[in-house]
């Protein structure tokens, strides 16, 4: 019953006080009826076992197969939210540094049939990293400003060498740089500056850096150094105006993380 008056109608006192008596009445068993939702609503009824078995593994993190990635073992765990990050210079491929490649890697091959060629060139400016998600956008504009009076250089990589990675889970033929290294690491010290700032681990200590041109997986530098290494460098050495093939220009340096690629233009 609503306590509200029609509009023109006067009612006796002994009408308004049932009136009042019902509206009160009413409001009372309304706010009985509110309390007992309230409580009903604070307590957290159990999820039955069928509809948790509906979903299962939600929770769980992505399962990390290494068969899917050419037997490549993550270096560290992966979490919701935290995106692999890396800074490095990319090496455009010429026709005739492929043309290189196809007779290097052939006689590689021979030493240990498991070498993979690269796809893609590129000598490394940081280690891979692991960076919250929502710090990518600040962490590229701190490296962009640190990076934008740096000019633009050569650098030559024509010296074989053959890596492994920090775990030594992974092996590579590359190509160390012999003209241009102090450029190298004058850039790596702005980029350094920026890892520190978001508390990341910054560069190796004496850096040696490289063009990787092959890998496989595990520690087959007992294989590859040697009798191997001295080959293919006289293959480089041999090549056809091998010193100006492998003469670059670095005139950018890009940012990695996750799926998300940026490009920052040197001066």
């Amino acid at each position: 019953m609503s306590a509200a008056p029609l509009v023109g109608y006067s009612s006796s006192d002994s009408e308004d006080e049932a009136e009042a008596k019902d509206g009160a009445r009413g409001r009372l068993e309304t706010g009985d009826r509110r309390s007992d939702q309230t409580a009903l609503s604070k307590q957290r009824l159990p999820v039955p076992d069928s509809l948790l078995n509906m979903f299962p593994n939600t929770k769980e993190a992505p399962e990390d197969d290494s068969a899917k990635h050419g037997g490549r073992v993550r270096t560290f765990p992966h979490e919701r939210g935290h995106w692999a990050t890396y800074v490095y210079l990319p090496y455009e491929a010429s026709e005739e540094f492929q043309e290189l490649l196809d007779v290097m890697l052939p006689h590689a091959l021979m030493y240990v049939p498991q070498l993979v060629r690269m796809e893609e060139f590129h000598l490394s400016l940081s280690q891979s990293v692991v960076l919250h998600y929502h710090w990518i956008i600040p962490f590229i504009q701190t490296l962009k400003d640190r990076v934008a009076s740096f000019h633009r250089f050569f650098f030559t990589a024509n010296q074989v060498k053959i890596y492994t990675n920090q775990e030594k889970t992974r092996t590579f033929v590359g190509l160390e740089v012999t003209f241009g290294h102090t450029q190298f690491l004058s850039l790596v010290s702005e980029v350094d500056r920026v890892m520190e700032e978001f508390s990341l681990a910054t560069f190796y200590q004496d850096p040696s850096f490289h063009v990787s041109l092959a890998w496989c997986v595990g520690d087959a530098r007992p294989k590859l150094e040697g009798e191997c290494l001295q080959e293919l460098q006289k293959i480089v050495d041999a090549f056809e105006e091998s010193e100006l093939l492998l003469r670059v220009c670095a005139d950018q340096i890009r940012c990695k993380s996750g799926n998300k690629l940026f490009s920052l233009p040197l001066k």
